[in-house]
């Protein structure tokens, strides 16, 4: 079978060099690039996006061993262009509007200033039929839009040191880069999947022309020379923290921690990231139906199955009440639902590192399928302890790992979290304080609960500190929407970075985002795209890259009747 990927790249410095010479030369040009014509370059680029989306959906799926003729190659396309599409065309739309895209804005009784963001117009309303999604703005400011265009700053030159597992990462993140902070960008292609970088530059070949993105490829080494090369003038990384560390503060356990004691980075240059995080799903005790059950038990499975659960927003720890009657029934059916998902190529490097050292940690682990050296099958680890610390609550296992954790005796008290609101509390509390990372958090409860502990939730989901937070929905597609912000929660350290700083999507280009929140019907219907048993997913993704790039009432019948078909 001949193979579609090209064979490693790797840019010389004199390549390099050049690259950020053009980009130096031209930051000024993007300067005086008016709105009308950055619209230009944003309807090329969906146009170019649309014209290699099928290769780069094949690429990727060869490299990640799917069958691209499969439902699950859907999920490529998803992943990869029709995220970049979405995202250009949001831009388009706030840009439109000079940089201020209207929202409906409510302030909170505490003051703080919440806009809805999604659905943004007639015809969202009818696609996300019973969603809704929000961006919050930090405490105590206003809700302001657009400061970059009524504001202009000097351009500077970006780094993005691009991720290796969702390729419209680095995609939206050169597209933040340039129309939310008026940068100009280079991208480091990660060597694992350094075969987009032929078809982003393709996408983005206008800007590229323009001298306003440049593509380079290499390892360690190559990043290395880019941040501390002197023109470049700010880095966004999407990574580990243990990577950002090792940029940031020194390559050795030893200079990191002098370097910190000291307040002496390495760099000194402004950094943005996204860090990764251990996402918990928070599973709030109902009075459930068996569909619903069996509903919400593949919604969980979906997320941690989603990309071999190579992605930060898998779920990784699922917290459930210990006194819910329902709670061994709704585990049992988790277990059932990952068992009968089929196993997905490790294709991501250390799976089998990262697995084998919670297995260690963990021996009551469940494997619910076999081990080979090309897949970490999907695995239960139950009676995880709620305490701060605990191995599989600090690290992230990039891998298909769920941690099974029950509040029964939460942070030293002696109640059961029996009652909703009860729960409630001691979740986030410990969602908050003793799960790693800040960046994604799911919460999932039923439509009665909600509307006998609104006041309860609202608190929760205003005192939960995580960039995105989905309820009754995969934190994840906070990634894909667009219109939310995708980042850390603020305040983190460069000494203590966490999930990272700063966000990223922001499409409506809101100054001082604190995170977004959106929300999902209990039942969703038809089968959210996420879920790993949707049966019809490329066929509704083709659809739904067509609606992306053009909206119209005319195609939505089509895109609904594939999505029926899932």
């Amino acid at each position: 079978m001949t193979s579609d990927i090209s064979p490693p790249v790797i840019s010389d410095f004199n390549e390099i060099d050049a690259g950020i010479s053009i980009l130096h030369q031209h930051r000024s040009n993007w300067e005086e690039t008016t709105i009308p014509q950055r619209l230009g370059y944003l309807q090329e680029c969906i146009d170019r996006t649309i014209g290699v989306a099928d290769v780069w959906m094949r690429v990727a799926c060869q490299a990640k061993g799917i069958d691209p003729k499969s439902p699950l190659a859907g999920e490529e396309l998803v992943a990869g262009a029709i995220s970049t599409v979405r995202n250009i065309r949001l831009l388009m739309t706030t840009l439109q509007a000079d940089g201020i895209n209207p929202s409906k804005i409510r302030q909170r009784e505490d003051g703080q200033f919440v806009a809805e963001v999604l659905p943004g117009n007639a015809i969202e309303r009818l696609l996300y039929l019973g969603y809704r999604g929000e961006v919050w703005l930090e405490p105590g400011t206003l809700p302001t839009q657009g400061r970059i265009y009524r504001e202009p700053t000097a351009s500077r030159v970006a780094l993005i040191l691009g991720a290796g597992n969702v390729s419209a990462i680095v995609a939206m993140d050169a597209l933040w880069k340039l129309f939310g902070e008026n940068q100009v960008v280079i991208i480091k292609m990660n060597p694992v999947n350094a075969y987009i970088g032929a078809y982003l530059a393709d996408a983005f070949a206008p800007l590229i022309q323009a001298g306003f993105i440049q593509i380079v490829y290499g390892g360690a080494e190559v990043g290395k020379y880019l941040c501390q090369h002197p023109q470049i003038e700010t880095i966004h990384i999407t990574g580990s923290h243990r990577t950002h560390d090792a940029i940031v503060w020194g390559a050795t356990a030893t200079e990191q921690r002098e370097r910190k004691a000291a307040n002496n980075p390495r760099i000194t240059k402004p950094i943005t990231s996204e860090l990764g995080c251990v996402t918990p799903i928070i599973v709030v005790p109902g009075k459930w139906s068996q569909s619903d059950i069996s509903f919400q038990a593949r919604q969980v499975a979906g997320t941690v199955a989603h990309n071999a659960s190579f992605n930060c927003a898998s779920g990784q720890v699922l917290v459930t009440a210990s006194g819910w009657a329902q709670q061994a029934e709704f585990l049992a059916a988790v277990k059932r639902e990952l068992a009968a998902i089929p196993p997905r190529q490790a294709y991501y490097p250390g799976a089998q590192d990262r697995y084998q050292a919670l297995l260690d940690k963990y021996p009551q682990s469940e494997p619910l399928g076999a081990r080979t050296p090309e897949i970490v099958p999907w695995t239960l680890i139950p009676d995880v302890p709620p305490v701060a610390g605990e191995y599989a609550l600090t690290e992230e296992a990039f891998c298909g790992v769920l941690a099974e954790v029950s509040l029964a005796e939460p942070l030293g008290t002696r109640i059961a979290a029996r009652t909703a609101a009860d729960f409630l509390t001691k979740a986030v509390e410990f969602a908050n304080e003793s799960v790693w990372g800040t960046l994604s958090c799911t919460l999932i409860i039923d439509t009665q609960t909600q509307q006998e502990h609104r006041a309860e939730l609202d608190k929760a989901i205003a005192t939960l500190k995580y960039g995105a937070i989905g309820v009754n929905m995969w934190s994840g597609m906070l990634f894909y929407l667009g219109s939310t912000t995708w980042g850390a929660y603020p305040g983190n350290t460069l000494a203590d970075i966490g999930s990272g700083s700063g966000c990223v999507h922001n499409t409506s280009l809101f100054d001082r985002p604190q995170k977004s929140v959106a929300y999902a019907p209990f039942r969703i219907f038809p089968t959210p795209a996420w879920f790993a048993t949707h049966r019809n997913l490329l066929g509704m993704a083709r659809q739904l890259l067509k609606f992306e790039a053009y909206p119209s009432w005319q195609k939505l019948p089509g895109l609904v009747l594939a999505a029926l078909r899932g």
